[in-house]
């Protein structure tokens, strides 16, 4: 299972760079979203996928009960991807703003600003 996982963080890392590589902006956000995507299930794997308990300590005892889920990485995915959104809504807003006002959707053509002046 690990191996697959792996095959598929890696696919997903290589599919990323090369829409990011694109001269097209539409691709540059897609390749975005599939690297923070790619990001998430690798902080997950990391994490490891051990099934356990839920991490509460019993009262009586003062211990936790055997093997226990670690919480972590289930958060860090969770501000990841509330992160991801955020960078993606910008994105494409600012995206939208630059083809508003320049009416380019080339990334080449977007290294001049004397169409600012």
């Amino acid at each position: 299972m690990e191996s697959l996982l792996a095959i598929l963080i890696g696919g997903l890392f290589a599919c990323a760079i090369y829409m990011i590589l694109k001269r097209h902006i539409i691709k540059l956000i897609i390749g975005l979203s599939l690297l923070a995507h790619a990001c998430n299930l690798l902080i997950f794997v990391i994490g490891s996928t051990l099934r356990g308990k839920a991490p509460l300590i019993d009262e009586v005892t003062g211990q936790a009960p055997g093997v226990v889920a670690d919480p972590l990485p289930q958060a860090l995915i969770l501000t990841a991807i509330v992160i991801g959104f955020g960078v993606t809504a910008f994105t494409i807003v600012l995206i939208q703003q630059v083809n508003q006002t320049i009416g380019i959707q080339d990334t080449d053509q977007l290294d001049s600003c004397d169409k600012f002046d």
